[in-house]
């Protein structure tokens, strides 16, 4: 099995798409905008995928946090909140703010579920900073490690309820960065000790009663307090020493988009080298087939312990599962009734 998730062209697989992803056999895909047009094309998409590869626990992932980070948009699907409506309650009434963002979180996940799709990369649990690049600002589930701990585990439950797995990111943080990683790297000047609360709040999750999560994400950005010249992604320190030991993270681990323009070198280069820094699949998005199928190339066969983190992080995802329109419903009033107690402008889709 390739160790890369791979996106695709259009509403349908090409041809071409088709032969070569049942020879490289990849890990799971990702969904864009591009890929979106109804329910019924999308669950056939997905049904299509499961079909070329015999797996109906297939991870197909798709970036779906609401706010302005939706692939799937209305008037075909609701449209959903962003991170900040939950922070803000969450200084007002932290209970209530739990229960709304999971609520939320399992309304969304029921979307997914319902076109097939197993993965949804959301919760940011990157800590808010003032003063950053707002590449994640209202993104983010707050300002400090308890919060936007809380909420990140109740995002994770929410999608659970609906048979979706979330993707916890970007570790070990990207709060803090000044600049957006889809066009430059960032670089994160901080102190090893101001750093402690960016990846307090990942390790706080990894402490959830409940279990760990079971897929996370790296950042694209350099840390020169544990790292002066590699990225987060392509840095075995970080990976080993910050992520692994002492954020706590022992699930599947999956670089962003390697794609964006925070790293240099070819596509296959970047995809080699991330996986020899310890992650355990590569995310490419774009669908050009001469870069993935570069990867394909380029990369050793997925490692024995990555394949066991991938089986776990889809096990109890849904194949793919029955609208359920009353259940739905009953959690977005119960939402919607928990940040009523917001003022107005707290309250933002």
């Amino acid at each position: 099995m390739t160790p890369a998730i791979f996106g695709l062209s259009g509403t349908s697989l090409t041809a071409a798409e088709r032969d070569f992803f049942r020879d490289a056999d990849p890990a799971g895909y990702i969904l864009f905008g591009r890929n979106v047009e109804s329910r019924a094309q999308l669950r056939a998409l997905t049904d299509d995928l499961r079909g070329l590869h015999g797996r109906d626990r297939l991870l197909i992932s798709i970036d779906q946090e609401g706010g302005r980070v939706a692939r799937m948009k209305p008037p075909v699907w609701p449209a959903y909140p962003a991170g900040e409506p939950f922070a803000k309650l969450w200084r007002v009434a932290p209970a209530s703010a739990i229960t709304a963002a999971r609520a939320n979180a399992e309304a969304l996940g029921l979307d997914l579920a319902e076109v097939g799709i197993s993965v949804d990369c959301w919760p940011c649990a990157d800590v808010r900073v003032a003063g950053a690049h707002d590449v994640i600002g209202d993104r983010a589930l707050g300002d400090e490690p308890l919060g936007v701990a809380a909420l990140s585990r109740a995002v994770l439950e929410g999608l659970a309820a609906a048979g979706v797995a979330g993707v916890i990111k970007h570790m070990p943080g990207h709060g803090r960065a000044g600049a957006d990683s889809h066009k430059e790297l960032p670089t994160v000047h901080a102190a090893e000790a101001e750093l402690e609360a960016d990846i307090a709040a990942f390790a706080r999750v990894m402490e959830a009663p409940t279990g760990r999560p079971l897929i996370g994400m790296t950042g694209h950005i350099r840390f020169p307090a544990w790292d002066d010249s590699l990225p987060a992604t392509l840095s075995p320190y970080i990976i080993a020493e910050i992520i692994r030991r002492r954020i706590g993270f022992d699930g599947l681990l999956l670089t962003d988009d390697i794609d964006m323009q925070a790293l240099s070198g070819t596509i296959p280069e970047r995809a080699a080298g991330s996986l020899a820094a310890g992650c355990d699949i590569v995310l490419n998005c774009w669908a050009r087939m001469e870069d993935m199928v570069g990867i394909a190339r380029a990369c050793p066969d997925m490692s024995p312990q990555a394949a066991i983190r991938l089986r776990a992080a889809v096990a109890d995802t849904s194949v793919p599962a029955a609208p359920d329109p009353a259940r739905h419903a009953e959690l977005i009033a119960l939402r919607d009734g928990l940040l009523a107690l917001l003022p107005a402008e707290g309250v933002g889709a």
